[in-house]
């Protein structure tokens, strides 16, 4: 079956007459009739009764009808997508975000895209660091913002966008919330709760360990969301990366002692084509200055 042949056959089901349908798909009446009559031979039956003045769907062309015209809405609708594809006028960006990375962080680049692909379709899937990696080697995104990725990958593209550090967050009503700064040494008491998602996690156990913490005293949690409402009803306090918003009823306090920083890269996979959406994503991020997260 031709797309030809559908199109030739709803313009007579539409008019009823072979020599405007003919006239009206800009063919021969003769090259129309012929393509009609492969397509009935191909769907083993008349679809016209013809009739003086006027043709007449059959029993078969009544119930192909509706069939045909959505198939040829769908070969119409693929063929205008891959068109406006090609010209980079609609796209779909597939990205990566590890789970300690604020989607703040990419929403107005996001909402920018949205601008300059009027189609723009949105994937964004979430994960640990291996889990980004795992994502862009199995081709499910283009690209992936993380800290440590995991395991080396030779393909593996890596653009680092910023650095920054670390800052304790708590309660408005919390006792060192009047504070701006604290020392590391003011949170011995505190029952500090631990990011087990965080690429650093276990770089801050390490550092705590070496100052003789008891590290066996902390909350853990696995999930942003879950951290901000336990901090919000003042269980705990937190560490965690400068970029991560927080609501109003949490403050930040500066911690003096603790050297603990993490660089937030793009991750891309190397001689892999990248659709237009994804490089103009890609260029958007490393051009902007990300210099106002750093601490």
């Amino acid at each position: 079956m031709e797309m030809h042949q559908v199109r030739y056959f709803l313009a007579v089901a539409r008019t009823l007459n072979f020599t405007r349908a003919a006239e009206e798909c800009n063919v021969a009446q003769p090259s129309l009739t012929r393509a009609i009559r492969q397509l009935e031979g191909e769907l083993g039956g008349d679809l016209f009764r013809r009739e003086r003045p006027q043709a007449q769907l059959t029993e078969l062309g009544q119930r192909m009808l509706p069939l045909l015209k959505q198939c040829y809405e769908s070969a119409v609708s693929a063929r205008s997508l891959a068109t406006a594809i090609k010209k980079g006028e609609v796209g779909s960006l597939r990205l990566a975000l590890s789970r300690t990375i604020d989607p703040s962080l990419v929403t107005p680049h996001v909402v920018e895209l949205g601008k300059l692909f009027d189609g723009l379709e949105l994937k964004l899937l979430r994960g640990t660091g291996s889990e980004v990696l795992e994502y862009l080697k199995q081709g499910e995104v283009e690209l992936g913002i993380a800290a440590k990725i995991g395991d080396e990958w030779e393909r593996l593209d890596n653009w680092p966008l910023f650095n920054e550090g670390f800052q304790l967050i708590v309660n408005s009503m919390h006792a060192l919330a009047a504070n701006s700064r604290v020392g590391l040494d003011d949170l011995r008491r505190e029952r500090l709760m631990v990011r087990t998602y965080c690429e650093t996690t276990d770089e801050l156990l390490d550092l705590l360990r070496g100052r003789e913490f008891d590290v066996t005293r902390f909350h853990e949690v696995s999930a942003d969301g879950d951290l901000i409402s336990l901090l919000e009803a003042g269980f705990g306090v937190a560490l965690v990366p400068r970029s991560t918003r927080n609501p109003v009823t949490l403050v930040r306090i500066v911690v003096d002692g603790i050297e603990l920083t993490r660089t937030v890269n793009l991750y891309g996979v190397a001689g892999r084509q990248r659709t237009p959406v994804a490089s103009a994503m890609m260029k958007m991020l490393r051009a902007y200055d990300w210099s106002r997260l750093t601490v």
